[in-house]
């Protein structure tokens, strides 16, 4: 009888031993893995990622499949762009704009004759309103005294190309400056005027409050509030001796004044204090009370042309007042009428989305409301922001695609408004960013109603303000 061999069956009519087709008993049924593959660098990720992104659209137009859902490839293109920006600081500009920016176009007057530039409007502490012209223009011989600027993210600076084509050249505001009596407590750019159309967008509109307490509280029932308005709409003279033109108080209030909107003709405005909502009349200066509450009013909005006032309450309220209507506390359509976890700061109403807007709480909370379903809560919430007491105000893209706001533990960060996904989150500075706007030039220009192209226009970058200076981010 042959001796059996593990593994082996014999053959009686061959005489030989042959091997089992199957696995040898007691060897292992798993095939040994495979060698893993040699782990490719970012750039060859990102090659394929490029690769991935331009066969989907060849395949697929503007929509994009995956796994879970199916998306816009022109959103998710923008995503990525906005979580990529390059960010400047500029020099000498401490304590200057820690309040509040604005951005418009004005005339100004050289000795080359009228050229129509940028100006960036600042607000900073104690009160002081600075005007800087943004880049210069090719009929300038010497170049103007700029402040310096320095790449301050990415922090991997040294190994990226400078890109001084995105820089915003920040020329000096010489004379361009004033010291209001008083904290101002809010900055607005009026969206219309009553003027002709070559003059819209051209005016400011500052609510001052006088400090008292500067650790507690801005006014007291003692302390009067005022309403200044800064016409921009005729040339700015820039130079050594010369001081803001046009500027002067349009109202005076016995009340804190903490915020102010004007409705999109810009005949109106409504005043938030801290005994209600007042309504003025920007022509003539008259005004008249249409909300009356125990309660500060911290933040207001004018919606719906100017039919619907939008209030952020210290006590954490947000109420829809129409304007309509002669208003008594008692009378609030309670369905019009939310919360949120803390203290209201600040209220941001969408242009394109007419019946949302977006607030944000001093404890950090932001979130996305449509004032037709307030009652229910909030749409959309946007996490991870870092904030206790402070007053941060948000900053909208023109595009409103993208909002963003600062933090007290000094981060910058960017959020997708449809979405609440986080895009950015980059900490740069060592003070709070505490002011923050998108330029709002030619808002009734063919460039302008174009959304689409905002992403791929370089002249539209964000302007940030914060004790420590005045910054501003572009993209690639």
């Amino acid at each position: 009888m042959p001796t059996e061999l593990p593994g082996f069956y014999y053959d009686e009519e061959k005489k030989r031993y042959f091997a089992h087709k199957g696995p040898i008993p007691g060897s292992s049924r798993k095939p040994p893995p495979p060698n893993p593959p040699p782990k490719a660098d970012s750039s060859c990720q990102s090659l394929k990622l490029r690769q991935k992104l331009i066969q989907s659209r060849e395949l697929w137009g503007n929509v994009i499949f995956s796994r879970k859902e199916k998306f816009n490839f022109q959103s998710f293109y923008q995503k990525c762009h906005a979580s990529q920006p390059m960010i400047w600081k500029y020099r000498g500009t401490k304590r200057i704009a820690n309040v509040a920016l604005g951005h418009v176009v004005a005339d100004v007057s050289s000795q080359h004759g009228l050229t129509e530039r940028d100006i960036l409007v600042s607000v900073g502490a104690n009160g002081l309103l600075c005007i800087f012209p943004v880049g210069k223009t090719e009929e300038e011989v010497d170049p103007m005294e700029n402040h310096k600027v320095d790449l301050v993210w990415p922090l991997n600076s040294d190994t990226l190309p400078r890109h001084k084509e995105l820089v915003k050249e920040l020329g000096n505001s010489y004379g361009s400056t004033t010291c209001l009596a008083s904290e101002i407590s809010s900055l607005m750019s009026l969206r219309k005027s009553c003027l002709p159309a070559d003059n819209m967008s051209k005016f400011f509109l500052y609510p001052s409050v006088t400090l008292v307490n500067s650790i507690t509280t801005l006014g007291s029932e003692n302390a009067s509030g005022s309403v200044y308005l800064l016409d921009l709409s005729k040339p700015l003279h820039f130079g050594a001796s010369v001081q803001i033109q046009e500027f002067h108080e349009l109202a005076s209030f016995k009340q804190t004044i903490w915020a102010a909107d004007c409705d999109p003709e810009g005949s109106r405005a409504a005043i938030g204090t801290n005994r209600g909502v007042m309504l003025l009349n920007m022509e003539t200066g008259g005004s008249s009370r249409v909300f009356d509450c125990k309660s500060d009013v911290l933040s207001v909005q004018l919606v719906q042309s100017g039919r619907v006032i939008i209030c952020g309450l210290r006590n954490k309220a947000i109420l829809t007042v129409d304007t309509r209507q002669k208003q008594i506390k008692k009378r609030i359509d309670k369905s019009l009428t939310t919360s949120m976890s803390s203290s209201v700061c600040c209220l941001s109403s969408l242009d394109l989305w007419d019946q949302y807007f977006l607030a944000s709480s001093m404890d950090g909370s932001i979130k996305l409301y449509d004032h037709r379903l307030m009652q229910r809560g909030p749409v959309q919430s946007y996490e991870g922001n870092v904030n206790t007491h402070t007053s941060i105000k948000l900053g909208i893209d023109p595009s409103e695609k993208v909002v963003m706001s600062g933090g007290e533990d000094c981060y910058t960060r960017l959020w997708d408004i449809k979405t609440g996904e986080m895009l950015l989150e980059a900490k740069f500075m060592n003070s709070i960013p505490s002011a923050v706007c998108w330029p709002r030039r030619g808002a009734f220009s063919a460039a302008w109603q174009d959304h689409r192209n905002y992403w791929q226009d370089h002249s539209l970058g964000a302007w940030l303000g914060s004790y420590e200076g005045i910054y501003y981010m572009d993209w690639l």
